[in-house]
């Protein structure tokens, strides 16, 4: 018969959006971050973004056995996010490998998208960081020489290096809130410009992608700790927990990383959890701990614990009566 009735189990809502148009999504949203941080270190910057997206990509294409690369674009996502923690010139066998291993080991061995549990981006640079941290920390940033790619197309960026602002107190006081803002310091490609990274989330927020909880309440945490515990060594204690926030990988991690629907809380308490532990963990790993930056580990422990979030924090069913003890 046509027309019969066919029922489904539930969900019944639909929706125009799909995966890709949601990864796509999210690449606009990065792409003044990359734009800022070419004109900031040249070539060698693109061609890092390049060589991760591509990598990432391929890992995929080679693990489903399909020819589509792009697919539905969680690869190059997963790529471009890798590159925004990776310094401005690693060699480009990291790059590969941290995308090989964002991909399969943070993503495909736990069943593909969906049903991953750690951001893979975060998989890919903590293995990296671990194995060969030599590339990864210390006086490897190169210094920004600002529209470098139109001044100087073969300028090595490599040849001059400093440390992050986040190094130490002496090389946090030599650098202003403004080059914070603007980008105009060393550090990861999406370290740099605090203003790209609220406009591209900007673009997120509009879509509905992302909301003010998971972000605010890291973004809060670190603010809070970083001026309450901080010392105030940044002019005074609200400098100071500014600075923290403008610092380093917190605006990335807070609007494009912790923000994985797959991979953080469902409910609205469990979000605003997950980014208060966020926070207090990369504000413990900074001042406390032996890295500079707990972006991360912090992101990634609270991965962990998202199942346990939501398990708490799932609101009662409408007409639930609670069991007396």
């Amino acid at each position: 018969m046509n027309g019969k009735l066919v029922i489904s189990s539930s969900p019944h809502i639909r929706t125009i959006e799909s995966v890709q148009s949601v990864m796509i999504d999210v690449l606009a949203a990065l792409f003044p971050v990359a734009l800022i941080a070419v004109l900031l270190f040249g070539y060698q910057a693109l061609l890092t973004m390049v060589i991760a997206v591509i990598s990432a990509m391929l890992a995929e294409a080679i693990w489903m056995r399909k020819l589509d690369i792009f697919g539905d674009g969680s690869a190059a996502v997963t790529g471009l996010l890798l590159a925004m923690t990776l310094p401005p010139a690693p060699p480009w066998w990291l790059v590969v490998v941290g995308s090989f291993c964002a991909i399969i080991i943070g993503k495909q061995v736990f069943g593909g998208i969906g049903n991953n549990i750690f951001n893979p981006a975060l998989v890919g640079r903590a293995i990296l960081v671990v194995s060969w941290g030599g590339h990864m920390a210390g006086q490897i940033w190169p210094v920004p020489k600002p529209f470098v790619i139109f001044s100087d197309f073969f300028y090595d960026i490599s040849a001059v290096t400093t440390a992050t602002p986040l190094a130490g107190q002496e090389q946090a006081l030599n650098t202003s809130l403004s080059q914070l803002l603007f980008g105009n310091v060393a550090g990861a490609l999406g370290e740099t410009s605090a203003l790209a990274l609220l406009v591209g989330a900007g673009w997120l927020f509009i879509k509905g992608h992302i909301d003010w909880r998971i972000p605010g309440g890291y973004i809060g945490t670190v603010f809070v700790m970083g001026a309450a515990l901080g010392g105030g060594f940044y002019g005074n204690h609200l400098l100071t927990g500014l600075f923290h926030v403008l610092a380093g990988g917190v605006l990335l991690g807070a609007l494009f990383m912790a923000t994985d629907m797959v991979t953080s809380p469902v409910t609205n308490l469990g979000k605003l959890i997950f980014g208060i532990g966020c926070g207090v963990i990369t504000m413990l790993i900074r001042l406390y701990g032996s890295f500079p930056e707990g972006v991360t580990f912090a992101i990634l422990i609270m991965n962990a614990l998202t199942p346990i979030i939501d398990n708490f924090t799932i609101p009662r069913k409408f007409g639930e009566v609670k069991k007396s003890a």
